[in-house]
């Protein structure tokens, strides 16, 4: 199975502004701590109400959920093992996809090696039940969620490309209509050669010996 650097399955941050000029520190001084006491009583705690758009994500065990699977195979299902102790090549999301009642769930299926996808599977709650509405099992695959989008992107190999150095890869959009997904948008981007390991060294010629004729 190829590689995918996509896993990678497939993280996020927070900024923090600083100020341009000066050391940052309050002219005043230190706050008193009976004032600082009082404020943080005084400050309401922020608390989601159900009209918030949130939604709490029930947990599911998703090795069951793929194993459970009439649409998956039985030989994916019986590689379906843990890479170290009961740590599984598995990455899972949730979030609103299919405009359920209850959040949606990405499961991601890579290699223990080096994290090549090869398979994306999504799952929507109906009838106190999950149920399989989407799945692409291929090489180099992977699956994510993006502002009510599923994301799929494909890295495409040439032949001859090592598996952490792709030619390029595919990014397909997807959107829920009616009872299945469709496809809303494709993107294929070329990877350079110039940058990185990718092939360029192979293409340098050795350097001539000193004195060499």
């Amino acid at each position: 199975m190829a590689g995918l650097a996509a896993v990678g399955v497939l993280g996020a941050g927070v900024l923090v502004g600083c100020s341009t000029g000066g050391t940052g520190s309050r002219d005043e001084g230190a706050a008193r701590s009976d004032e600082v006491a009082s404020t943080a009583a005084a400050t309401p705690t922020p608390s989601a109400s159900p009209g918030d758009g949130a939604r709490e994500a029930k947990r599911v065990d998703p090795i069951a959920l793929l194993k459970a699977d009439p649409k998956i195979g039985e030989r994916l299902k019986a590689d379906l093992k843990p890479c170290t102790a009961d740590a599984y090549p598995v990455d899972t999301s949730y979030g609103n996809l299919t405009n359920s009642t209850s959040p949606d769930i990405v499961v991601n299926v890579m290699t223990c090696g080096d994290a090549v996808g090869i398979g994306t599977y999504v799952y929507r709650e109906e009838n106190d039940k999950y149920t399989n509405v989407f799945m692409a099992e291929d090489a180099a695959v992977y699956g994510t969620i993006d502002r009510g989008d599923l994301i799929v992107t494909k890295q495409v190999y040439a032949e001859g490309d090592p598996v952490a150095y792709p030619s390029g890869e595919d990014v397909i959009t997807y959107r829920w209509q009616g009872n299945k997904f469709t496809q809303h948008d494709w993107v294929h981007n070329d990877y350079s050669r110039a940058v990185g390991d990718g092939g360029i060294d192979a293409a340098t010629p050795e350097p001539t010996p000193s004195g060499a004729n």
